[in-house]
């Protein structure tokens, strides 16, 4: 019985307590305990009940153990707060409240129970132990009354969203103090019916009552009309229209927070309940105007956070990208992003903003496409903004056409000026950066501490390999938390049709399982490489849903997710290498007029595409032969003395021939723009400069300037790359 360790030790300490015999069982005292105890295990399947349990719950024998704990009879309404609990117990808390329960023989019993969490020596939590005792021992009304107030309270801490907040009332209420709920609340200046409930799963006849969604209009003597006049609850008799539906008593109370009427709510007793007494009196008047303040204060807290999620979750929208992807060259796009719901709580809290997940697809010079995904510690409105800075910082380089690896360790500086006085420590992200060349079919990375995106190709799912990609989440050493700034960058070839999933960590963790355990994350990662699996014959779009909806429960934390699919076909591109001669312009024109002609240009985009071939070509060849060239010392090295006659200046292996410069000049095509690329050894990079009216050149640039769509220039590792995009439609 080992696993039942708290409630053991409080045998253990019974039986050795004076007056008691050192050598009593501590089970004898558990079984003796005027206190029902059941233990579960994480599973919340029953492991021990005592004898109190089974003479509470009116049950008899072990016919219960090894089923669920709510098989003892948990009345419907309660069992997803018995889940949450258990939820909220195997995460180390303590949880304190009231359940109605029912018993074999039909009757209820309502318990005040307490869950408490059972520890391993080792620390690790294996189970709840449950301490209950019978709430009231009296009538089925005085039972109704007892601990309805607290049950309300409890239930409607329990969630901060106005849908889930009004289900729990009317969960709670019906039919345990109710046969007919309604809840009518104020929106703009009309009365609109948001709930009704009605016991035993009852239809009312068509045209009885509003429906939930419908507009309600009360007669001016109606008990709810008088209800919002008095800002009072009002009790009355039924000897109206609804007597006619057996309806005989009803209670209307104001919902009024912070001095405004929100709406009211109406409960009303009939035969339909089969009560002995069914009539409400005076003290449930004022029991039930109880009820309606704290209902009001919830829907007010609802209202408004349903009103500041809104704004956070249109403020993070806004600085996501739009809903559609970009129609890019030589890739699929498909993309999501899904906001967590709020957090129920137990006395722990409600986070109840939106998060700082983010992705991007940013198009760059020539065709290639940058890819990023990333995640901001903590959620709310300063993760939305550390977001948002980062994803406008991350597109800034990227145009720059800096390296992945560049960019993070310009975004892990940029973190440490986003530190402020009232929160001295930066934030910390976790972000991955991708090239891809749809010509080449190169994807480079770098990473900060995200996880892999998963790669498949077929039907074969794994993980990218980010063995080197290493480096530590964004701000972590200028929050004071450690971590390696150096950033490495890696380069794969992908295959043809291969895809990427990109994710931020909620889709993977915190999901619950049915049994009120949770997924690991070797699990969810196993569910969501499986979905990708089964689904990567199909479109981006399927593949996408086919992995959000892969682990089931619900989310946790944000989800940010990026599909990708590469072409199976190769794309259009030729390239080739010239000496940097003058001469060498007109073959470099010719090779591009050659291409466009084979790829069905028209003649007038033909021969604008050759015009800027020339100017940028030429450009590249008188600046050529001005390379300047690069120092060398030896450091250090002794002076050497020598004759000339000792070398073989005529170019032996004497002083070596000097290199020859050249450029390469390389087109690609699109399903609608053409880029051009000519690469050379020079590190300066070209500006536009204005030309006076004497000058006989300096307006190839500014020519290319006005006509391309696009055009700039970029480092290489070899010197530099100058480009332009036209479109072809």
């Amino acid at each position: 019985m080992s696993q039942w360790s708290a409630a053991e030790d409080g045998a253990r300490a019974m039986a050795g307590a004076p007056g008691f015999d050192a050598e009593l069982p501590p089970e004898t005292v558990f079984s003796q305990m005027e206190m029902a105890v059941i233990v579960t295990d994480r599973f919340s399947n029953i492991i021990s009940i005592n004898a109190f349990a089974k003479k509470l719950f009116g049950f008899g024998g072990d016919e219960f153990i090894g089923q669920s704990v709510l098989s003892l009879g948990i009345a419907e309404e309660d069992h997803d707060q018995a889940m949450d609990l258990a939820r909220h117990v195997l995460k180390g808390g303590v949880w304190e409240g009231t359940f109605c329960n029912l018993r074999d023989d039909g009757t209820p019993v309502y318990t005040r129970a307490q869950a408490v969490p059972l520890r391993h020596p080792s620390g690790s939590i294996d189970g709840v132990a449950i301490f209950a005792r019978e709430a009231l021992r009296s009538n089925q009304r005085e039972q109704d009354r007892y601990g309805l107030l607290d049950r309300i309270g409890t239930r409607l801490a329990a969630s901060l969203e106005l849908d889930v907040t009004l289900r729990a009332v009317a969960g709670t209420l019906v039919p345990q103090f109710a046969d007919h709920l309604f809840i009518d609340l104020v929106t703009g200046d009309k009365l609109v019916r948001r709930v009704a409930a009605h016991a035993r799963d009852w239809t009312p006849p068509p045209g009885t009552w509003a429906e939930p969604g419908e507009q309600v209009d009360y007669p001016y003597d109606d008990h709810a009309a008088k209800a919002i006049r008095r800002r009072d609850a009002v009790l009355a008799e039924s000897t109206g229209p609804d007597s006619a539906f057996g309806v005989t008593s009803m209670i209307a109370a104001p919902l009024v927070a912070r001095g405004e009427v929100l709406g009211v709510m109406s409960l009303a007793l009939s035969n339909l309940g089969r009560r002995p007494d069914p009539h409400y009196d005076e003290f449930d008047r004022t029991l039930v105007g109880a009820i309606a303040s704290r209902v009001a204060l919830s829907i007010d807290n609802a209202l408004l956070f349903e009103e500041e999620r809104q704004t956070a979750l249109a403020f993070q929208r806004q600085l996501l990208p739009g809903e559609r992807p970009p129609d890019l060259d030589g890739l699929k796009i498909a993309w999501r992003y899904e906001p967590a719901p709020p957090l129920e709580s137990h006395g722990q809290g409600v986070q109840t903003q939106v998060g700082g997940d983010w992705y991007d697809v940013i198009p760059l010079s020539a065709g290639r496409v940058g890819i990023v995904i990333g995640d901001v510690e903590g959620r709310g409105a300063r993760a939305a903004a550390v977001m948002g800075q980062l994803r406008a910082a991350l597109r800034a380089f990227a145009q720059d056409d800096k390296s992945p690896a560049d960019i993070m360790r310009k975004l892990d500086e940029w973190t440490r000026g986003m530190a402020r006085p009232d929160t001295p420590r930066p934030p910390v992200v976790s972000c991955s950066y991708f090239v891809y060349d749809a010509w080449s079919r190169e994807l480079t990375w770098a990473n900060a501490g995200h996880h892999p995106p998963l790669l498949a190709v077929g039907d074969i799912v794994g993980d990218l390999d980010f063995s080197r990609s290493t480096g530590a989440m964004l701000g972590m050493r200028h929050a004071g938390l450690g971590g390696d700034a150096a950033f490495e960058e890696e380069t794969v070839v992908l295959a043809p049709g291969s895809m990427l999933v990109l994710y931020t960590d909620g889709l993977t963790e915190g999901r619950p399982k049915a049994d009120g355990s949770f997924f690991t994350g070797e699990e969810s990662r196993g569910l969501v490489r499986a979905a990708v699996s089964r689904a990567s014959r199909g479109d981006v779009e399927g593949v996408a849903h086919a992995v959000f909806s892969a682990v089931p429960g619900e989310i946790d934390d944000d989800v940010a997710l990026v599909v990708i699919r590469t072409a199976p076909e190769e794309l259009a591109v030729r390239e080739r290498t010239f000496p940097a001669e003058p001469i060498m312009v007109s073959e470099a024109r010719r090779l591009a007029s050659d291409t466009f002609t084979a790829w069905g240009l028209g003649d007038d985009a033909a021969e604008t595409a050759c015009l800027l071939v020339s100017e940028i070509v030429t450009n590249v060849v008188l600046h050529a032969t001005n390379v300047p060239a690069q120092k060398r010392a030896l450091v250090g090295a002794p002076e050497l003395s020598f004759d000339e006659d000792d070398w073989d200046l005529s170019g032996g292996l004497g002083r070596p021939e000097p290199v020859k410069p050249e450029f390469r000049l390389r087109l690609r095509r699109g399903a609608r723009a053409l880029w051009v690329e000519v690469f050379d050894p020079d590190l300066r990079l070209p500006r536009i400069r204005n030309a006076g009216e004497t000058d006989e050149g300096g307006r190839g640039l500014y020519l290319v300037d006005q006509i391309a769509a696009r055009w700039g220039s970029r480092p290489t590792p070899n010197g530099k790359a100058v480009w332009f995009e036209l479109p072809l439609d």
